[in-house]
């Protein structure tokens, strides 16, 4: 290989539509939360088939606010897979809770349904299902498990994500997203909630906005001006920008094109990568739909010729990015030290944390970059 290329893990796809749709409320004045943020929720609600969409600073924050919603706090459990990112885990912490690591499926990425029930307590009060890069987990499994305990979907990775017909964000009691930078649409930092619970809805749009019962958008445009807000909930500032819904409009309706290009592109990894013994590709299960956030193999360090660790190095040296797919949580110090925790006790999630491998996929890359990708790899001999 002579030629060399800088391929980046993951680039925004973004250019003069989403330049222009920020001159609105910079023209407007209406910076914070307001009429586009509003409109980019119903778009979004609608595109996942749910009744409600609320826009907020984070994924995190979006997961946050949902447990605080349902009064989750000190004495309280909450399941989580033990490979997913710190996050997933951390808002559990933040309500007092515990969260209960379940270990993964090590095929699919996701949290193992079968090992659900037998972590499930009297104090246990919600299950948080990540879609991880971008495929579903099995909820229908994991409802299963644990009949009648809510399911929280952690769906970060999975904007426009399918699970037997069904939209990511449809499939518990509400979901969470991102809009992060490395995710299939962003508007910088920012995520949403979704859900079909309208109470919920009520109470997660008040809390985003410091316990408020009245919206910014009320108050400014009613007839009552001297108003002020009823303070009754302790909330959060977790309120997104117009400029960022305005952003979001924009790559909303790029969602459906991104995902079939992310896909096409996916399957050409398969094909392409299928006869290399030591490199296990992503699995993806008859009836799902992945909306490939992210393109996560598994590196076989008994059948290849280097490290997992060591075959990124050299790829890095040619111009290729990769990542770790993610970290098991039960290793990282914070929940290492905590709880006791050692890395056997959950043998998917550290055999996953040590031989994932992230290569690029994303819709700026050319076809002349996948061909680069593949080559590369083939010649790790």
């Amino acid at each position: 290989m002579t030629e060399h290329r800088n391929i980046q893990i993951s680039l925004p796809c973004t250019g003069e539509e989403e330049w222009h749709a920020v001159k609105d409320p910079l023209m407007t004045g209406w910076l914070t939360q307001g009429p586009k943020v509003a409109e980019f929720e119903k778009a979004f609600a609608a595109r996942h088939n749910v009744a409600y969409g609320l826009a907020t600073t984070s994924c995190t924050t979006a997961l946050h606010l949902i447990l605080a919603a349902m009064d989750i706090g000190a004495g309280d459990e909450v399941i989580v897979p033990a490979f997913t990112w710190v996050a997933t885990a951390n808002v559990v912490l933040y309500c007092g809770a515990t969260p209960i690591f379940v270990d993964i499926d090590p095929h699919t990425f996701n949290i193992d349904p079968n090992q659900i029930a037998a972590k499930v307590t009297q104090r246990t009060k919600a299950i948080i299902a990540v879609h991880l890069f971008g495929l579903c987990a099995d909820i229908d499994a994991i409802k299963s498990a644990a009949p009648g305990v809510p399911v929280i979907e952690d769906a970060a990775c999975a904007a426009g994500s399918a699970y037997k017909g069904r939209s990511a964000g449809s499939l518990g009691h509400a979901a969470a997203f991102s809009f992060h930078p490395r995710k299939s649409v962003t508007t910088g930092e920012g995520g949403m909630v979704t859900t079909n619970d309208n109470a919920l809805a009520e109470k997660m749009n008040m809390l985003r906005n410091h316990g408020a019962s009245l919206s910014e958008e009320q108050r400014h445009k009613g007839p009552q001006p001297y108003l002020l807000p009823e303070f009754n909930l302790l909330g959060f500032n977790y309120r997104m920008t117009d400029l960022q819904g305005a952003v979001g409009l924009v790559q909303l309706s790029k969602l459906d094109r991104f995902i079939a290009e992310r896909r096409s592109w996916a399957r050409y990894y398969s094909e392409n990568l299928a006869d290399i013994p030591w490199l296990r590709p992503p699995f993806v299960p008859e009836g799902y739909d992945h909306s490939w956030q992210a393109y996560v193999c598994y590196v076989d360090e008994s059948k290849a010729p280097i490290s997992r660790n060591e075959i990124m190095a050299c790829l890095q040296s040619k111009g290729i990015s990769t990542r770790p797919g993610t970290h098991a949580v039960h290793m990282l110090g914070l929940y290492r030290e905590k709880y006791g925790l050692r890395p056997e006790d959950f043998p998917a999630a550290r055999d996953c944390d040590q031989n994932t491998m992230a290569i690029p996929l994303h819709n700026r890359m050319t076809s002349e970059d996948y061909d680069y990708v593949v080559t590369a790899i083939k010649e790790i001999v």
